[in-house]
């Protein structure tokens, strides 16, 4: 653990780019989704990027091992929708736990092979834990505001599968991220600090909302300010936002955030906004620009990229941030596990 943390003393962390992006360049069929295995499943399965992991491991590892080779510190597990709840829609629940074991599993092995590599440059890997696709505080049928697709039990049971199979695969932190519900970010942070005292370890937990449109706020209504607030009662390693905006559109959220906390700062923003056909145009360079600003305002400890980023992007960013000192916060390790 004091691994992470010291790395953070040290540098400006880099945050891998989007795994969906990379995944869509393979173009990969039904029958690439299925594989031999699932070859006669009785749901579609294209689009589902979390059982590539089983599929098609050599095309995730691959992407890891590139995000690595432009400068990362920490890959993301492809697990963005590896819970019971997510995994419904393709009537995979019961893969939950071998899809969350398999993606830390590999995305291990890339990481410990480049910090053999470069034992100067240790390598991380983030369990990638999604906000799933309901929502706790919020209704989805407007002519009944009481009524919620999910409770806040089911959502805390989920999560901890993932989480525990996330740590047996070898995850080195968890990475709560694209939270728009600022309830179902809390089942999953408790969740995590279940398992933690069940299995007596620590591991560091990060933690990034997304900021949905120009009002500021998260879909559940909170300002930037007032998300964190709401979680600074969790030991966090980070907290700070991801995807919905561009790099220049998330700054002053996360001026909002600064200043206020001792946690460290992460954002990993979009390749700009999307076009008329979804797709991300903003070059590596001019997402580098805008991300300089951060670096400049003295706002960031860990940077990456959210959809429409690739190696490239990330390179550009890596670059930038190798010039640039931590944002400077007083949390050390001693007064890290002091508050447990």
């Amino acid at each position: 653990m004091s691994n992470i943390h010291k790395a953070l003393q040290d540098r400006i962390l880099v945050l891998d780019g989007a795994m969906g992006t990379m995944l869509q360049q393979y173009k990969f069929t039904e029958e690439d989704f299925r594989g031999e295995r699932f070859k006669d499943y009785p749901t579609p399965l294209q689009g589902n990027n979390d059982l590539l992991s089983i599929t098609q491991p050599e095309a995730i590892k691959t992407i890891h091992a590139k995000y690595f080779e432009a400068g990362a510190d920490i890959v993301e597990t492809n697990t963005f929708s590896g819970t019971t709840i997510a995994m419904a829609d393709y009537q995979m629940e019961d893969l939950v736990y071998e899809l969350n074991f398999q993606s830390a599993k590999i995305a291990k092995e890339v990481a410990d092979e480049f910090t053999k590599r470069e034992p100067n440059k240790p390598r991380f890997v983030a369990g990638s834990i999604g906000p799933t696709n309901r929502t706790a505080s919020m209704s989805p049928d407007v002519n009944d505001p009481g009524y919620r697709a999910v409770t806040f039990d089911e959502l805390r049971i989920a999560y901890k599968q993932q989480v525990e199979a996330l740590i047996d695969g070898g995850a080195d932190l968890l990475l709560v991220e694209t939270v728009f519900d600022t309830l179902n970010a809390k089942a999953a942070l408790f969740a995590i600090e279940e398992v933690k005292e069940e299995r007596n370890i620590d591991i560091p937990i990060m933690l990034s909302g997304t900021i949905t449109d120009a009002s500021g706020r998260t879909l559940s209504g909170q300002t930037a300010e007032a998300f964190l607030i709401s979680v600074s009662h969790i030991p966090l390693l980070s907290i700070g936002f991801n995807c919905a905006l561009g790099a220049n559109l998330l700054q002053p959220h996360l001026e909002a955030i600064a200043n206020k906390t001792d946690f460290a700062i992460s954002a990993h923003p979009n390749a700009g906004l999307p076009n008329a056909f979804g797709e991300y145009d903003e070059t590596a360079e001019e997402m580098g620009e805008q991300i300089e600003e951060y670096l400049k305002k003295n706002l960031i400890n860990i940077i990456g990229g959210c959809c429409g980023t690739t190696p490239e992007h990330i390179k550009v960013i890596a670059d930038i941030a190798a010039k640039y000192k931590p944002r400077q916060h007083a949390v050390t390790l001693s007064a890290v596990e002091g508050s447990h």
